[in-house]
C-alpha cells in the first residue's frame, strides 16, 4: 500500500467518525471533484474547446462542492446561486486581467522540454491559464459562500423574529471572520506550494524586477487576487441573498397561514 492510498483511506475513516453521514458525502465530493479535475484536464488536451470546458465544469464543480458538503438544502441553495454569480463575476475579471498579463503558459523554471510545448498548435494556453485560475478561485468562493449562509441559517433559527435588517447586520458581523479566516488560508496556501520556488529565486540572485515579471510567480499571485476578490463579494452577496429569501419564504408562510383560516 502507497502512502498516498493510506492517507486517503485515513481522511475518509476521520470524515466518517467526525462528520458522520456528512463527511462522508465530504469525502465523496473531494474524491469526485479530483475526478472532474482530471476529465478537465483530458478534454482540453483532446482539442475540446476550453472556454466550453469551463462554462459546463463551473456550475459541475460548485454542485459537488456545495450540496454534498452541506447537510442544509436551504444552505446548499443559497450557496449555490451566490457562489454561482460570484464565479460568473470572476470569470469576466480574470478574462480581462489574463489579456493584460500576458502571462500564459510556462517559464524557463519548467525546463525547455515542457516551456517547448507553450508554442505547441492546438494549445491555447491563454485560455488554459483563464481556466486555472477560474477553476482556482471555486473553492475559497464555494466555502465563503457556505460559512455565510450556515452562520445566517443557524441565527434565523435561534431568533425566528430577527428582522431583515438585524439580520444583514449580523452578516456583516460574520462576514468579517469569514474573510480574515478565508484570506488567511488563501495566503498561506500560495506561500506553502510556492516555498520552493520562492528558494530558486532567492539561491539564483533573481531582482525583484525579475520576481515580479516571472510567469509562474505573476500566474500564482493573479490566482491569488482573484481567490480574494471572489470572497469580498461572495460575502455582502450570500447575505443579500440570504436574507431575501427567508423573508419572501415567512411571507408565503404567513399568506398560507391566512388561507386556511
Amino acid at each position: 500500500m502507497s502512502s498516498l492510498t493510506a492517507l486517503v483511506i485515513l481522511l475518509a475513516v476521520l470524515m466518517a467518525i467526525i462528520g458522520g453521514e456528512t463527511g462522508i458525502r465530504s469525502f465523496f465530493s473531494v474524491l469526485i471533484n479530483g475526478i472532474l479535475l482530471i476529465l478537465v484536464a483530458l478534454l482540453i488536451s483532446w482539442g475540446v474547446n476550453v472556454e466550453l470546458v469551463i462554462l459546463i465544469f463551473i456550475p459541475l464543480k460548485l454542485v459537488t462542492i456545495i450540496f454534498l458538503g452541506t447537510h442544509d438544502y436551504t444552505v446548499a441553495k443559497n450557496s449555490f446561486y451566490s457562489a454561482f454569480i460570484v464565479c460568473l463575476l470572476t470569470s469576466v475579471l480574470v478574462l480581462m486581467m489574463q489579456h493584460f498579463a500576458q502571462a500564459a503558459g510556462l517559464g524557463p523554471e519548467a525546463g525547455e522540454v515542457l516551456v517547448g510545448l507553450s508554442q505547441m498548435p492546438g494549445l491555447n494556453y491563454g485560455m488554459i491559464a483563464v481556466a486555472v485560475a477560474i477553476f482556482s478561485t471555486l473553492g475559497a468562493i464555494a466555502e465563503a459562500a457556505v460559512a455565510m449562509s450556515s452562520g445566517l441559517l443557524e441565527l434565523k433559527k435561534a431568533k425566528p423574529d430577527i428582522s431583515e435588517k438585524q439580520l444583514r447586520a449580523s452578516g456583516d458581523a460574520i462576514g468579517y471572520d469569514v474573510l480574515g479566516t478565508a484570506m488567511n488560508t488563501v495566503l498561506f496556501g500560495m506561500f506553502g506550494s510556492f516555498l520552493s520556488l520562492f528558494l530558486w529565486y532567492y539561491r539564483l540572485g533573481y531582482s525583484i524586477g525579475q520576481v515580479l515579471n516571472e510567469k509562474l510567480f505573476v500566474n500564482e499571485a493573479l490566482i491569488i487576487m482573484y481567490s480574494l476578490i471572489g470572497v469580498l463579494m461572495t460575502v455582502p452577496l450570500s447575505t443579500f441573498l440570504l436574507s431575501k429569501g427567508l423573508t419572501k419564504s415567512e411571507v408565503k408562510h404567513e399568506d398560507k397561514h391566512t388561507d386556511t383560516h
